[in-house]
Formats: C-alpha cells, sequence, structure tokens
C-alpha cells in the first residue's frame, strides 16, 4: 500500500513539474511556426495534386518520414499516387520500369542504373513500396552528364544535343530568372565568384524535375517527389518551374531543417515551405561525403 502511494505521488509530482519522459527525435511545424500534428498535415496534403518532400539527404527522420507520408498518402488517396525522385535520372526511367513490373532481377536493375551511394539505406525502402505497391515511380533528374555539361560549360551548350539527348531534359530554352531567390542561395556558396553560371545550371535540375511530374501527372492522382530541401524551398525550385509548365497546379512543400533544440522552430526557416520537420542537430548521418556511386 504504501508503495503505490509512493508510485502515485510520484506521478502528481512529475505532472506538477512538467516534466516529460520522451525525447523527440523530431518536431512538425507549419509555414508560420506552429506545431502541428502528423495526421493533421496528411489530412492537408491528401488534398493537394503535388506534394514536393525536401529532404537532407544524410538526415534518417527526413527519410523515414518520407516513407511513412508516402504510405499515409497511399492510404488517404486509396492507392491513387504515383512517386519520383530526384535521386533518379530521366534517361534511366526504362530501367526503373523494368524492375518495378518484374522484368529485370534486383541486381541488373542496381548494377544499371547509376543509383546514389546511400540508395541502400534511403531509396531503397522507397523503390519496394512502390514495386510492392504496383505504385508508377518516375525517374525525374536531368542526367549527370548533361548537367555537368551545363555546369562547366554553361546552359547554353545544352543546345548542342542531339534530340534523342534532349528528351531526358526540360524543354530548351530553360526559362531563368536572374532576380529568383536560386542566385541569392548561390551567392553564399562561390566565395567571391559570379553565382549565376551555377545557378542557371541548378535551374536546369529543377526544370527538368518539373517537366517529369508534370508530364507524369494523373486525374485524381497524387504525385509525391522527393528531392533536396535546395530544389523546394522558398516557393522557388521545382514549384516555380511546377507553375511555368502546368499554371494553377496545387503543390504542397515539406522541407527538413537542424537546430539544437527542436521546441521552437528558428524564425530564418519560417514560410520556408509548407510543413517543416524539425530535427535535433546532433541526429545521427545515415552518410559522410560524396553520395553518388
Amino acid at each position: 500500500m504504501k508503495t503505490k502511494l509512493s508510485f502515485t505521488l510520484l506521478i502528481g509530482l512529475l505532472a506538477l513539474t512538467g516534466f516529460k519522459p520522451d525525447k523527440p527525435a523530431y518536431k512538425l511545424f507549419n509555414a508560420e511556426g506552429k506545431e502541428v500534428k502528423y495526421q493533421k498535415m496528411i489530412s492537408d496534403l491528401s488534398g493537394t495534386e503535388i506534394v514536393l518532400f525536401g529532404e537532407y539527404h544524410n538526415n534518417p527522420i527526413a527519410h523515414w518520414l518520407e516513407l511513412e507520408v508516402t504510405k499515409s498518402l497511399y492510404t488517404e488517396k486509396e492507392g491513387q499516387i504515383v512517386m519520383g525522385a530526384e535521386m533518379f535520372e530521366a534517361d534511366n526511367q526504362l530501367i526503373l520500369d523494368e524492375y518495378l513490373i518484374g522484368l529485370i532481377s534486383v541486381e541488373k536493375f542496381e548494377a544499371e542504373c547509376r543509383l546514389w551511394s546511400n540508395y541502400d539505406t534511403d531509396y531503397e525502402p522507397l523503390i519496394r513500396f512502390a514495386k510492392d505497391s504496383a505504385v508508377h515511380f518516375v525517374a525525374s533528374n536531368i542526367p549527370r552528364r548533361y548537367a555537368a555539361v551545363a555546369n562547366k560549360k554553361g546552359v547554353d551548350k545544352l543546345n548542342e544535343l542531339s534530340n534523342e539527348a534532349k528528351r531526358f531534359i526540360a524543354p530548351l530554352p530553360i526559362e531563368f530568372d536572374a532576380d529568383s531567390v536560386l542566385i541569392a542561395k548561390m551567392g553564399g556558396m562561390m566565395m567571391g565568384k559570379s553565382p549565376l553560371p551555377i545557378a542557371k545550371a541548378q535551374a536546369s535540375k529543377d526544370a527538368t524535375m518539373a517537366y517529369f511530374i508534370t508530364q507524369n501527372l494523373k486525374d485524381g492522382k497524387l504525385f509525391i517527389h522527393y528531392n533536396g530541401s535546395f530544389h523546394s524551398d522558398d516557393d522557388g525550385g521545382i514549384r516555380k518551374y511546377l507553375q511555368l509548365y502546368q499554371p494553377g497546379v496545387e503543390v504542397k512543400t515539406i522541407t527538413t531543417v537542424s537546430q539544437d533544440n527542436i521546441d521552437k522552430l528558428d524564425e530564418s526557416y519560417l514560410n520556408k515551405a509548407d510543413y517543416i520537420i524539425c530535427v535535433p542537430s546532433d541526429m545521427t548521418k545515415t552518410y559522410v561525403g560524396m553520395r553518388k556511386r
């Protein structure tokens, strides 16, 4: 009796002192910095046409939530979803399709698809879900050899590609706003050099991903796309080109941020996306260094 009473008093004391026994791995906020429930986010996202999920490439919480959000939207939409990702290049769509329908082996798929080095831990679960659920998965990114041309020789060099090669990038010329948010983002990385050339090269990726998303939109289906947060934050990047290729299309964004204390969202992250996953800065990383094989 005495033990039971002591336990009851302890619970009461913890409640009064506001002690919380949990240590969350993330918190979810809306654009204004108000904490929101996961299911409320899912209900909102299920009513849109496109969801851009911006990740930190080496963050395990972001990768876990990509899969969980996909499963939840699949349920909400009764299977009517399409998936796509930056991590798969447009000229590998045939290989991806052949694997998803069981025509080629996993060994052939992994050997030929130019997978990122963190594929096994971070993207294979998404591909497996698409395969098991018979969901179409879009390889949306510009082939890296053409991205290298844009980066090293300028985007105008893309005009010299063959018509066959141009099938795997956004229609040329790619519209670019010299006053865009992208210029400001790249400026902080260039150490005194002009950010314009690299920003244009980056835009070729955003435009290509947006183009293949819009090319694969289906009536009544929700398209969820996984990309680095850089490509969809601040109402720019992919989102801007989606409106160019399909004006009026409904888009919602998720982003990932990191800070020491996740109880309150830092003001610098407000309005980065419609929903913001805030992860502790000391969260374990899934890799260090280069990410592509």
